[in-house]
């Protein structure tokens, strides 16, 4: 692989994806090939695809047949395909025989291999179609290509073993499987030497880190490890199963200085009935009795969920029970969703499924009380002083900047540019709906 290519990757689906992809960029760039945003002009397109929602595999296969009139015209371009998509029995199959210009389709456990098989078709060697059934043992020291040079994601652990019954990820990204905390911090310890001011801990379901480590090991120590960490200034981490969030993983946010004050903790649903079809491992009680928890050893805590609107045999009472417990909790912002089918899962088999029409009214009823709630919480913030992390010029005025809160809110303010990376203190002038005005103090 002499030539020096200009490469385009495309992302769908969770931070994890995100980070996979930083990966992929990361082992393309040290030998001599070019990022690009133009997928027109690239001599490598790779799509890093998710499979969690039905209109995540739309987007892909709309992408996909997008590109038959480019390769018509530039026969020599490799399309690439990884992710989580490509690891649903069938799947791989089904797109080399639906876009036969596709060259090369691997998965979530050798995506680590991309280069070789990408050295494979410029040699001639298309399509190659290799998708790992199993996960493979951790693979240390890869290079990362990562987004921002300010805060990036740190993988802690790999795969999940709850399946929840609506649920790919297990099928797709293999069993539970914990990175050594010493690997941990000395990736942490080489961000924080290039300038990164925070991190986030990223697993399928942190809170279960460490099983089978040896020496002992959970993720509450693990938080207290890396918050000795010194020059790094902010950690988070997702995403929290409710059923595995012990207390002293919430005594280790309440006094570890580094630790931010904000936990996205799914909830999925407020009716126990529903969250025991969806095999979550615990009721509306028991969430609300964490919620308490958190909010009586952290009080200043931004709290944030996923909901799932629509789940099989949801009734309007059921529902009922999520707008209440939106309300009772008052989560900061939640990522709402209507219930999508997965094959392979059982949800897909049950026969009480939730028409449409019905989804799509609740759903939208769900929204409104959650903008309002978000509105309400934001408003507390107007003529506090807080603490903001610069990441650049905003988005909707690059006069001004824009950074985060530690409790995850988007704040837009008059300030120095060269404070671009640092933490500065700013008074929000106004609050909005889903974004805080400031000005640097």
């Amino acid at each position: 692989m002499n030539k020096k290519l200009k490469y385009f990757i495309e992302t769908w689906g969770c931070q994890m994806n995100e980070e996979d992809s930083e990966k992929l960029s990361g082992g393309l760039k040290p030998l001599g090939h070019e990022r690009t945003d133009k997928k027109e002009e690239a001599d490598v397109i790779v799509y890093n695809t998710c499979c969690v929602r039905e209109n995540a595999e739309q987007k892909v296969e709309g992408n996909l047949g997008a590109l038959k009139k480019l390769k018509k015209e530039k026969p020599e371009t490799v399309i690439a395909i990884t992710g989580c998509m490509m690891q649903q029995e069938g799947m791989a199959e089904g797109i080399i025989k639906k876009f036969p210009y596709v060259d090369i389709i691997i998965g979530t456990h050798n995506a680590y291999k991309f280069n070789e098989y990408l050295s494979r078709a410029l040699g001639g060697e298309r399509p190659i179609v290799e998708v790992w059934n199993k996960e493979d043992d951790i693979i240390e020291g890869q290079p990362i290509d990562r987004a921002s040079s300010i805060k990036g994601f740190v993988t802690i652990m790999y795969g999940c073993n709850n399946f929840c019954t609506y649920c790919i990820v297990p099928h797709v990204r293999g069993r539970e499987r914990s990175r050594q905390p010493e690997q941990i911090e000395n990736e942490i310890r080489a961000m924080v030497k290039e300038g990164y001011k925070e991190i986030t801990l990223l697993g399928q379901n942190v809170n279960s880190y460490g099983k089978g480590l040896e020496p002992e090991i959970n993720f509450a120590q693990l938080l207290r490890r890396i918050n000795k960490i010194e020059g790094l200034e902010r950690v988070k981490f997702m995403t929290s199963h409710p059923k595995d969030l012990s207390d002293e993983v919430i005594e280790a946010i309440a006094e570890c200085d580094k630790l931010c004050e904000c936990i996205h903790l799914p909830v999925q649903s407020g009716s126990s009935r529903i969250l025991k079809k969806m095999n979550r491992h615990y009721d509306r009680e028991q969430y609300v009795e964490l919620i308490r928890k958190i909010k009586e050893r952290i009080p200043n805590v931004a709290l944030t969920t996923d909901i799932i609107v629509g789940f099989p045999g949801e009734t309007e009472e059921d529902f009922e029970e999520t707008l209440s417990l939106v309300k009772e909790v008052e989560y900061d912002s939640a990522f709402t969703f209507l219930y999508s089918k997965r094959k392979g899962t059982p949800a897909d088999l049950m026969l009480d499924q939730v028409p449409e029409e019905a989804k799509k009214a609740r759903f939208n009823r769900l929204v409104e009380a959650v903008n309002e709630i978000s509105a309400k919480k934001n408003k507390a913030y107007d003529q506090k002083v807080v603490e903001v992390l610069v990441e650049g010029l905003s988005k909707n005025d690059d006069s001004k900047l824009a950074g985060r809160t530690r409790t995850g809110k988007l704040v837009n303010f008059a300030g120095n540019k060269e404070n671009i990376g640092k933490l500065v203190n700013v008074k929000i002038i106004k609050a909005q709906s889903f974004s805080l005005v400031g000005e640097e103090v």
